[in-house]
């Protein structure tokens, strides 16, 4: 079963462009703190961008020194770091609960949908739950009743190095997560003296000693660092909706919901029996694993910047509460609760045509007509897998039913994943960098006019010039104004006085620009990004 999981999991890293804003800029950063060299400071497209520690981009630009600049080296990290985050969990859960509800939570964890499909998508929050679920797995064990020192002092420096590496992926959010649950569960069960097993001074000393080094180092180098990454991208971010991230308190809801499936149905079977569950006397893992889920969910949906991605760090907690379940629960039991999947796979097909109907200008409807095979793949796998884990828990045989559902809904989320890449010349600048291969030349000028395309230099392999547009490396660009063309008016003189040089712009800059007589001539172009050059490319000796 473990060759065949990482088989699946692996399987489509290389496959799918990359695409949107997420995947172009945490595979950029990296790409850039490779070529120059520089792994104190981050930058984006050339330009500071201290929004995040470093530890992933570290980890990246390591895998891109070693095997190159790939889409599967890009993304190697969040599939690395999600596929150990379900062996950690079916450790802590053999040890906890028994090796069948060990092997249940990680069949549980890797089949979850936004699990999945989190560790397959490039951005930072899969490298941060998997730290905070070695902290919340170190903190279970360590606190296991059975424990003796030398297991509790083990297990407690494992949670407080998960913390500081947590910090280091994701910022101070990967160590104030895990305080606030301890402290929720000592007020709850009064069990103050619980804190003489936490080895503070040890296990705090560990943590600076892992997590310090980079934010003093970084910190010496640009003395601006402080105030933007501690004030503004912590207090500011969280207490207020800089970041045009504001949705209502009920936002994780539905992400959940559906994030959860295919056991949703059980999530509220074992969240039922967790709560009714009798409280021993000495520390309970069950209760914890609740006040993690509640705590973490509640803090999110108080924010004032919400992404589906950021309850990522419940679903190892989750996944244990299902496991547990899962070793009590009737096949018939079983059976009825995974009706509702075989019920949505269903839909899903019936569905899938109707796909089409989303198509825009922006989007072709030729697009989704790529995608549709792999949707129509995706409905039919999770409808026939949820039917025979079905049939297999009608017949009592329970553990066969979970293994069938768990590598179901594996297979199912990377289906569904695969298909986006139908939509990759809409979300990528991939295709159109290949048509533009033959007019780049080293050291041309090459200028993104009005917009950023996140995902642009990485296939370029170079850095462009912003020009009017500053949006997320507005800081930057304040602390360093020569690498970016603040306006229209000196773009156009600086393009004018070019022999050679390229340029990217959207539609109606491009439109604006013709309007405004500047010389260029269409090198390349989709519904969302329009690619020109200077008009004396033919007198440079290039490709006419």
């Amino acid at each position: 079963m473990l060759l065949i999981a990482i088989l699946i999991w692996c399987g489509n890293l290389e496959y799918r462009k990359l695409a949107l804003s997420d995947e172009g800029r945490y595979s950029e950063i990296p790409r850039y703190m490779a070529q120059s060299g520089d792994w104190i400071t981050p930058r984006l497209n050339g330009i500071k961008y201290f929004e995040k520690p470093p530890l992933q981009y570290w980890a990246t630009a390591a895998a891109y020194n070693v095997f190159g600049e790939h889409h599967w080296t890009a993304r190697l990290w969040p599939a690395l770091t999600g596929f150990l985050g379900i062996l950690v969990i079916f450790h802590a859960g053999s040890r906890l609960y028994g090796r069948t509800a060990g092997l249940y939570a990680a069949l549980v964890l890797g089949s979850s949908l936004l699990y999945t499909l989190m560790a397959h998508i490039l951005t930072l929050d899969m490298g941060l739950t998997f730290f905070l679920t070695l902290a919340l797995a170190g903190l279970l064990l360590a606190l296991d009743p059975r424990a003796d020192a030398k297991a509790n002092r083990l297990w407690m420096h494992v949670a407080w190095t998960g913390c500081a590496l947590a910090v280091l992926s994701k910022g101070l959010i990967g160590v104030v997560l895990p305080v606030a649950v301890l402290v929720l569960y000592m007020l709850v069960k009064r069990d103050f003296a619980l804190a003489r097993r936490l080895h503070p001074i040890s296990g705090g000393l560990l943590f600076l000693a892992i997590g310090a080094p980079w934010f003093i180092a970084v910190s010496l180098a640009n003395p601006e660092f402080p105030q933007f990454f501690f004030i503004h991208e912590h207090l500011q971010r969280y207490t207020t909706t800089i970041h045009q991230r504001y949705q209502p308190w009920y936002y994780f809801i539905p992400i959940l919901l559906i994030g959860i499936m295919p056991w949703l149905a059980t999530l509220f079977d074992a969240l039922i029996g967790a709560f009714r569950r009798n409280r021993s006397g000495g520390f309970d893992p069950t209760l914890f694993l609740l006040l993690w889920t509640g705590f973490i969910f509640a803090f999110f949906s108080l924010s004032g910047s919400k992404l589906p991605s950021y309850i990522l760090p419940i679903f190892p907690a989750l996944a244990l509460i299902i496991a547990v379940r899962l070793t009590t629960i009737s096949g018939r039991a079983l059976a009825w609760q995974l009706a509702p999947v075989a019920i949505l796979a269903l839909a899903g097909l019936i569905a899938v045509p109707y796909t089409a109907r989303l198509a825009s200008a922006s989007i072709p409807v030729g697009l989704y007509q790529n995608q549709m095979p792999w949707l129509y793949a995706a409905a039919g796998t999770l409808l026939a897998g949820s039917m025979v884990a079905m049939v297999c828990g009608w017949r009592g045989q329970v553990r066969r039913a979970v293994v069938v559902c768990a590598f179901t809904g594996l297979a199912t989320a990377q289906l569904v994943l695969t298909s986006e890449d139908g939509l990759a010349p809409a979300h990528s600048t991939y295709h159109l960098v290949q048509k533009l291969q033959p007019y780049l030349k080293p050291g041309v000028p090459f200028y993104s006019v009005g917009s950023y395309e996140q995902t642009l230099p990485f296939y370029l392999k170079r850095t462009v010039t912003l020009v009017d547009y500053q949006d997320e490396m507005a800081f930057g660009l304040k602390h360093e104004p020569q690498l970016w063309v603040p306006d229209l008016a000196t773009f156009e003189r600086r393009w004018r006085g070019h022999d050679y040089a390229l340029a990217v712009m959207g539609p109606e800059m491009y439109k604006q620009l013709q309007q405004a007589q500047l010389p260029m001539q269409l090198v390349a172009r989709d519904t969302e990004r329009v690619f020109v050059r200077t008009p004396s490319l033919q007198n440079q000796g290039g490709k006419p």
